[in-house]
C-alpha cells in the first residue's frame, strides 16, 4: 500500500497509508491529514489513487504551492517511487509499496513494553492538572488545532519537542520554540497555549 511519511527537520511527524480513492491534505480539521500551519491552505492538494498503487498528485489552488523533488506541480502528477514532496517546512516522502512485515515490528514493541526509561509529561495547571499522559508512541502530539500544537518524537537520542502549528507558540523552560526540534530532558516545563506541563524520564 502507498504511503506518506511527514517530517519537519528530519523528524517524522505524520505516516499515513494511502488505502481512500482521493485522500485531501490541508490545514482544516477536517482534510484526510491536517497539516497545521499557516503555510498550508484549508484544502492544500490531493492524492488520488489508482488501481494498486499508482498515486497522482494534484495542487487545489494553494496559496504558497506544492512542490516534487523542488519543482513547483502545476498540474496533476503522477509520483514516483521516493519522490520527495515540499508544503511550507514539511517534507513529505511517497513510497510506493509498504515494507513487508518483519521482526522490526516486534522488535519496536519490545521497545515501548520495556523501555530503558519511561517519558510522560504531568499537566500542573489548567483544567487537567494532575493528569499524567504517557509518551510511548513513536510522535506524539499535543495541543489544540489552531491554537498551539506541538509534536514529541522518541527516537535513539532522546525525545525532541517541535512546534506544529497554530498562532501561539509554545514556551519550553521561558523560551519561546521555533521550528528546530530541541531535545526534551528531565523535569523540563512546556507551556502549551496557557496548559503548564512537566516533562519526566524515569527508569
Amino acid at each position: 500500500m502507498p504511503q506518506l511519511i511527514a517530517s519537519i527537520q528530519g523528524i517524522e511527524v505524520k505516516h499515513v497509508f494511502l488505502h481512500k480513492d482521493r485522500t485531501i491534505l490541508g490545514r482544516k480539521p477536517g482534510n484526510d491529514i491536517v497539516l497545521d500551519t499557516l503555510v498550508v491552505s484549508g484544502q492544500h492538494c490531493a492524492f488520488d489513487l489508482s488501481g494498486v498503487a499508482d498515486v497522482y498528485l494534484t495542487d487545489l489552488g494553494s496559496t504558497n504551492g506544492t512542490y516534487v523533488n523542488d519543482r513547483m506541480v502545476k498540474q496533476r502528477t503522477q509520483l514516483k517511487d521516493g519522490d520527495v514532496i515540499a508544503i511550507g517546512p514539511y517534507r513529505i516522502k511517497y513510497l510506493r509499496a509498504s515494507e513487508e512485515p518483519s521482526s522490526f515490528g516486534s522488535t519496536q514493541m519490545m521497545q515501548v513494553e520495556a523501555p530503558q526509561l519511561q517519558a510522560s509529561f504531568a499537566v500542573i495547571s489548567g483544567s487537567s492538572a494532575g493528569l499524567e499522559v504517557p509518551v510511548v508512541k513513536a510522535v506524539t502530539t499535543f495541543g489544540k488545532p489552531g491554537v498551539s500544537v506541538v509534536s514529541v518524537a522518541h527516537r535513539r537520542g532522546g525525545y525532541f519537542v517541535t512546534h506544529l502549528g497554530g498562532e501561539t507558540a509554545p514556551v519550553l523552560n521561558g523560551r519561546a520554540l521555533g521550528a528546530e526540534p530541541v531535545m526534551l530532558t528531565h523535569e523540563d516545563t512546556l507551556d502549551l497555549a496557557g496548559t503548564r506541563m512537566r516533562f519526566q524520564l524515569r527508569e
